[in-house]
C-alpha cells in the first residue's frame, strides 16, 4: 500500500530537511515512483530530501489529500528526521494545503509552489522577475485564507459578524489584484517591444532558430558551445529563465541565424507560468526552426520528449520544423553511444524529425548540427525541409565509429 525510505544522509549546516510525498492514483496522470525529479526540484529550491513516501489512492482526499492514516505515518517521519517541510509532487487545493499544516505542525508545499520558488530565485532580467512575481501573485491569491490564519474571524454581539481578519484577507486581496493589473499592463508593453525587435529581425531577413527541451537537458551548455557565449548554465533544474538571443554564423551557407536560449519545460508545468511566460515562448513559437534538445542519457527521455511537445502545442509552436539534438552523449556508456552521428526519428501522428546526437560539453557532434542547420536555412520554406535528405549519408562519430545506442535509450526506425 506504502512506502517510506530515507533518501539522502542529511547536509550538515541550516539546509532545511525536506520529506518527499508522491500520490499514485493509477494511471490517470503520469506518476514518478522514484520522487527523483521532485527530489532535484526539492535541491534547486534549497531544501534537503531525506525521505520518500509512496501513497496509492482511487482519488485525493479531500481534507488531507493523502487520508488521515498516511498523514499519521508522515508526520511520524516529520519527527524522526526532525524535517522542516514536506513537499507533495502533486497539486495541493487552498484548503488540503491548510489542513496538512496543521496536521504535520511543518510548512507544506506542493509541486507548483517548489517550481514558482525556483523561478523566483532563478529570474534575473526585469521581464523575467515580472513573468515570475505575475504566476506568484495568482498562485498566492487562492491561498490568502491560510496567508492569514493568525487573524481568526472574531465574532461579537448582535451585528458585528465580521473581524480583523476577514478585513485583512479582503484587503489583501484588493492589494494582490491591483498589483496583478498592474503586472500584466507592464508585460504588456515588454510583449510590444519583443514583436517590434522580431518584426526588425523579420524585415532584416534573419533565420531565426530556437532552442527548447526539457529542462536540464543541456540548452544552455549547448547554446554556449555553437555562439562562443557565457550564458550561465549548471547541472541543475531551471538554471536558465531569461531568454538570450546571439548570432550564429554558419559557414556552410555564408550568412548567420538568430539563436535564443528559452526557459526549459517540465512535466505538471503550472498553467500559470505557461501564461505568464508567454512573452518569452513567444520566441519559440514564431522561430522558424526549433532545435529541440533532449538528455539521452536520461531513462525517462521518451515522456520528457512528449512533455516538450505537449507545450509546443500548447503555445501554437507544434507545426514549425524541428531537429532532434540528442546531447549529452558523454553520460551514456560506450555500449549504449550511436554509430552514426545524425539519422530520422519518426515522432507522434507519423512526423519526421532530423536526429542528431552531440555532446554540448566536449563538442562531439556539433558540426553535424550545423551542417542541418545549412540544410534548413538553404531549404526555400522551413516547411519544405525533407529529414530523410538532411539526415543522410550517415556520418560516424569518430569517437565511437563501432558504438551502438540501445534501444532502451532509442527509437530506432
Amino acid at each position: 500500500m506504502t512506502a517510506a525510505a530515507p533518501t539522502a544522509t542529511p547536509v550538515a549546516g541550516d539546509i532545511p530537511r525536506a520529506i518527499l510525498v508522491g500520490v499514485d492514483f493509477g494511471g490517470r496522470s503520469h506518476f514518478d515512483a522514484s520522487l527523483d525529479e521532485l527530489a532535484l526540484l526539492a535541491e534547486s529550491a534549497g531544501d534537503n530530501p531525506v525521505a520518500r513516501v509512496i501513497a496509492r489512492r482511487k482519488a485525493p482526499d479531500p481534507a488531507l489529500f493523502v487520508g488521515s492514516g498516511k498523514a499519521d505515518e508522515i508526520k511520524a517521519l516529520v519527527l524522526g528526521h526532525q524535517a522542516e517541510a514536506v513537499l507533495f509532487d502533486q497539486a495541493l487545493s487552498p484548503a488540503q494545503q491548510r489542513n496538512l499544516e496543521r496536521h504535520l505542525g511543518v510548512a507544506v508545499a506542493d509541486r507548483t509552489m517548489l517550481i514558482l520558488e525556483i523561478f523566483a530565485a532563478r529570474a534575473q532580467s526585469h521581464e523575467g522577475k515580472l513573468q515570475v512575481e505575475l504566476a506568484r501573485l495568482q498562485y498566492l491569491s487562492t491561498r490568502l485564507v491560510r496567508r492569514w490564519s493568525h487573524l481568526e474571524r472574531q465574532r461579537g454581539g448582535i451585528g458585528n459578524r465580521g473581524g480583523p481578519g476577514e478585513a485583512q484577507i479582503e484587503l489583501d486581496r484588493r492589494m494582490i489584484g491591483e498589483r496583478i493589473k498592474t503586472v500584466k499592463e507592464r508585460l504588456v508593453r515588454v510583449k510590444r517591444q519583443r514583436g517590434t525587435q522580431r518584426k526588425s529581425r523579420e524585415r532584416s531577413g534573419t533565420f531565426r532558430v530556437s532552442l527548447v527541451g526539457y529542462t536540464n537537458a543541456g540548452k544552455s551548455t549547448l547554446f554556449n558551445a555553437l555562439v562562443k557565449s557565457r550564458a550561465y548554465a549548471a547541472d541543475q533544474l531551471f538554471a536558465t529563465l531569461d531568454t538570450t538571443t546571439r548570432q550564429l554564423y554558419l559557414e556552410d551557407v555564408g550568412r548567420s541565424v538568430s539563436l535564443s536560449d528559452t526557459v526549459g519545460f517540465i512535466r505538471d508545468l503550472p498553467h500559470k507560468l505557461v501564461e505568464a511566460f508567454e512573452a518569452t515562448l513567444q520566441e519559440a513559437a514564431e522561430a522558424d526552426l526549433l532545435l529541440h534538445v533532449v538528455d539521452a542519457a536520461s531513462p525517462v527521455l521518451d515522456e520528457q520528449t512528449a512533455e516538450v511537445q505537449r507545450v509546443l502545442r500548447d503555445i501554437g509552436a507544434d507545426g514549425i520544423p524541428q531537429i532532434l539534438v540528442y546531447n549529452k552523449l558523454d553520460n551514456l556508456a560506450e555500449s549504449q553511444r550511436p554509430q552514426v552521428a545524425s539519422d530520422v526519428l519518426e515522432l507522434d501522428a507519423g512526423v519526421r524529425v532530423p536526429r542528431v546526437f552531440v555532446s554540448a560539453l566536449h563538442g562531439t557532434g556539433l558540426i553535424e548540427l550545423r551542417r542541418l542547420l545549412s540544410a534548413a536555412v538553404m531549404a526555400d520554406r522551413p516547411t519544405d525541409l525533407n529529414p530523410a535528405e538532411m539526415a543522410s549519408p550517415p556520418a560516424s562519430l569518430e569517437d565511437s565509429p563501432d558504438d551502438t545506442f540501445d534501444s532502451a535509450h532509442r527509437r530506432q526506425l
